[in-house]
């Protein structure tokens, strides 16, 4: 059939909405600070055969996964098996791609007795067991030692909870409050998406399934357009991470790009083996990770949705870190390998279409887990979040200051409702003068928080990365300052942790987390001076750096 092109419009905006209202929605029923404060979750719209057709501006990450997943529950629970008010659930990394950490929750749409679509909603949980709080502890090296592990079941069955399900999800959780509150939140936000999705078929008709159809050909052809801008050749770069926890030693993630004809060949052969460490990834893992950069260098405008896929190849040998086998452990992909990889991409097309690419970022989400038993309440707590550091400069504008970059999206937990509701104490939380990659436009930089504990015992987790190799700048552009994590025992010496961690920490241990900056841009003594000056009034240079990198001369 001929679709109507302003119709199509319409409804893509329709869509989005429709996933962005599922968002608000979770947002306002969640229980835990992760969820309801900082975000850390995302929603999406899907064909019964579960193709995305759009999402909200979530989490980068998540959105690039969420198509696997729910092709994966549904290979598991075709759509035939299922009913008006069924839900499935799984955290199972092997079928989403992600962590354990990370559940996702899909509810089948119907209309008249037959399915016109899906709903699903992707959130980060708390705690879901596991060898430390917050389920991503350093030291383990197979997926059962980081936590609780589900596959595809039946969350709701026909409009009545599975509260079995439920139970055992809570029994393998420090938290099962949490745990279960933000679970029946996702349920709520799915509710939400499929009421709206009745009522667009209701007023738009039956041929809404054609309109999703030609919503996803239409992203297709917008990227195949964008793409015949990119110069035939073969584009190759590497990155690496710092050690697995287990080791120091570089992990290489190696990729190659080359557009054939209307469609483009991403390759990661070359990249490191799956590690003993926890930086692995399910293939999903990669794919997110492509479609992020393929989308945001060549079509950030375009719809989000399946038809990315349906113009990119992608080639990750099995048992490398972007295709691990079972049981590799798998929690800090999401917070340090994905964002390697998407600078690795990056690395790629700068040399195809440089005015498209930043230089490179942080390096990681730079999360950092602190959980035990609330002295003030003897119930077990979990903080989790992650922090922003420097965005890499473009060719024509500086990188943002303190901002989360490439593959996640969230908000910072704002200091008021991180001490009411954790036994911490935020003594300082601000910007990193002098981490920026200087440059003719300089990378952003990183991000300081320190915390205080206060109770005994306490765990705490760090996921960074770039403490050795600044972010890389671009054409005579420097390298972003690196990360930095230190923890300081009451009446003891600071003491400089690996860039991966877990650590048991006393009462009263103040713990400080520097986050890196960003690469620069350009030769630095190529700067604007008042843009050198305002940096220096901002605190965010030093007058001695101002005169030392960027040559301005007296008091700036």
């Amino acid at each position: 059939m001929s679709l109507d092109p302003i119709r199509l419009e319409v409804l893509r905006n329709a869509l989005q909405s429709c996933a962005e209202e599922m968002g608000a929605a979770l947002a306002r029923t969640a229980y835990t600070v992760n969820i309801r404060d900082r975000r850390d979750f995302s929603c999406g719209v899907y064909t019964t055969d579960g193709a995305l057709v759009a999402q909200a501006e979530h989490i980068p990450l998540h959105l690039g996964l969420m198509p696997s997943v729910v092709k994966a529950l549904l290979r598991t629970i075709p759509i035939e098996r299922l009913q008006p008010g069924d839900a499935l659930v799984t955290n199972d990394p092997f079928v989403t791609g992600t962590h354990l950490m990370d559940i996702c929750v899909i509810t089948p749409v119907f209309a008249g007795g037959r399915p016109i679509g899906i709903v699903a909603s992707m959130a980060h949980h708390a705690d879901v067991g596991g060898f430390a709080p917050g389920s991503a502890a350093l030291g383990v090296s197979e997926i059962h030692q980081e936590g609780f592990r589900m596959p595809p079941v039946r969350l709701q069955d026909r409009g009545s909870l599975n509260r079995d399900v439920l139970e055992i999800f809570a029994a393998n959780s420090r938290t099962p409050d949490d745990l279960t509150g933000d679970l029946l939140a996702q349920l709520s936000s799915n509710h939400v998406g499929s009421r709206r999705l009745v009522e667009l078929l209701e007023r738009y008709g039956g041929d809404l399934p054609q309109y999703f159809e030609g919503l996803i050909e239409y992203a297709a052809r917008r990227l195949r357009a964008a793409l015949e801008t990119m110069p035939a050749g073969r584009f190759a770069f590497e990155e690496v991470i710092e050690g697995d926890g287990f080791s120091e030693d570089a992990i290489p993630i190696r990729v190659a790009v080359s557009r054939r004809g209307d469609r483009l060949h991403v390759d990661f052969t070359g990249t490191s083996p799956q590690v003993r460490g926890p930086l692995n990834a399910a293939k999903p893992g990669a794919l997110a990770c492509v479609y992020f950069v393929v989308k945001a260098v060549f079509d950030p405008d375009g719809p989000s949705n399946e038809g990315i896929a349906r113009v990119v190849d992608v080639e990750a040998p099995e048992g490398t870190l972007v295709n691990a086998r079972y049981p590799a452990a798998v929690a800090l992909f999401n917070s340090v390998s994905s964002q390697k990889v998407t600078d690795a991409l990056l690395g790629a097309f700068l040399q195809a279409v440089p005015h498209r690419v930043t230089a490179a970022s942080t390096g990681s989400m730079n999360a950092l887990f602190v959980g035990g038993v609330d002295t003030r309440t003897r119930r077990p707590y979990t903080y989790v979040e992650t922090y922003g550091g420097g965005q890499g400069a473009l060719h024509d504008c500086d990188g943002a200051d303190g901002t989360h970059v490439n593959m996640t999206n969230t908000r910072n937990t704002p200091v008021e409702a991180l001490e009411i509701a954790y036994p911490l104490r935020v003594r300082e939380y601000g910007l990193v003068p002098d981490s920026d990659g200087a440059g003719r436009r300089r990378g952003g930089v990183g991000l300081r928080r320190v915390l205080e504990t206060l109770s005994d015992e306490t765990t705490v987790t760090i996921h960074t990365d770039r403490r050795e190799r600044g972010a890389w700048g671009v054409d005579g552009g420097e390298a972003g300052g690196c990360s930095r994590c230190t923890m300081q025992p009451p009446g003891g010496a600071s003491v400089l942790l690996p860039p991966k961690a877990t650590v048991r920490v006393p009462r009263g241990t103040i713990v400080r987390l520097e986050t890196a900056g960003g690469g620069g841009w350009g030769p630095p003594r190529e700067r604007d001076r008042d843009a050198v000056a305002r940096d220096v009034r901002d605190l965010l240079v030093s007058a001695e750096r101002a005169h030392r990198v960027y040559g301005v001369r007296g008091d700036p």
